[in-house]
């Protein structure tokens, strides 16, 4: 069981990047799927999550209306869609998967992690 992010990178703030996750050695359908970023010195903190099968989402608070959370159950593979960057968003980020009746925010609710990408948002 494996997931792979990807998409980061270096961007200039105000700027967007699209980050994805694609699943192997499982498939999502009973799964939620969630983002989390830390930063240099701090907590992994909550950015979204989905639920695979009905597609509902949660944000954190902070977060919505800027960052945007997907899936492709075809691909299976997840993305984050990340518009109006700040340099305070520069973290790497973690996309991981776990069984949920509800969608969680913790990371003791996903059993499986990525390995991150680094997203920097700098001029």
């Amino acid at each position: 069981v494996q997931l792979q992010a990807s998409g980061g990178g270096l961007v200039q703030p105000g700027g967007s990047l699209r980050l994805s996750c694609a699943a192997s050695g499982f498939t999502f359908s009973s799964y939620v799927m969630g983002w989390f970023r830390q930063a240099p010195g701090k907590e992994r903190e909550f950015v979204a999550t989905i639920r695979w099968g009905g597609g509902s989402t949660y944000y954190a608070p902070s977060l919505k209306g800027r960052f945007t959370i997907s899936r492709d159950r075809a691909k299976d593979t997840g993305y984050l869609q990340m518009n109006s960057l700040k340099p305070e968003d520069t973290a790497v980020y973690y996309c991981a998967a776990g069984y949920s009746s509800v969608l969680p925010t913790t990371t003791g609710s996903y059993a499986y992690w990525g390995q991150g990408t680094q997203v920097t948002v700098s001029s």
